[in-house]
């Protein structure tokens, strides 16, 4: 088993805990996160489902992502990342759902988005979608590889931030 296959390992684990579902939305990754949840025996208890939507016009269709927030912000963007967690959430069972949008290169980087930026977003079904640009280096494979951990990461972070929030985790004197 391999680092991704662990860390997804222990993402299903929490999930699990939790009675949550998983659903990823990706672009750059091409499916990745989700393939490698799914390498887990036993995903099909806490992974619903996964899209891939590389094309701007695949995301507004099966994500609901906003034209004009495509038009303003660009596909790389922490607003275009927090519209696909919520459409995710929105076309699937799950209550926890991860995005991913980059520029995995060789091309297609500008001065602004270099080759290596990524956007990451998370959202808890009802909650509020929270989001993170970042820049990986390497070459494609290593920045897309660098983006599937750091999604899976992401999915942790956010169940831990989550749970620690809840009145139920607050014990009381």
């Amino acid at each position: 088993m391999d680092v991704a296959q662990r860390v997804a390992a222990r993402v299903g684990e929490a999930l699990k805990q939790r009675g949550f579902m998983l659903v990823t939305a990706e672009s750059c990754t091409g499916g990745w996160v989700a393939k490698v949840v799914t390498s887990v025996a036993g995903s099909s208890l806490w992974f619903d489902r996964g899209f891939v939507s590389y094309s701007n016009a695949a995301k507004q269709e099966m994500l609901d992502v906003k034209s004009a927030t495509l038009t303003d912000y660009g596909a790389v963007s922490d607003e275009v990342v927090q519209e696909m967690a919520l459409g995710a959430l929105a076309h699937s069972a799950a209550q926890v759902s991860v995005a991913i949008s980059g520029i995995a290169g060789p091309e297609g980087g500008t001065p602004t988005k270099p080759v290596g930026t990524v956007c990451l977003a998370w959202c808890v079904r009802d909650g509020v979608p929270r989001s993170r640009a970042t820049h990986f280096a390497g070459d494609r494979e290593m920045i897309r590889q660098q983006a599937v951990m750091a999604a899976l990461q992401g999915v942790l972070d956010e169940l831990n931030r989550v749970e620690s929030a809840s009145p139920a985790s607050k014990t009381t004197a």
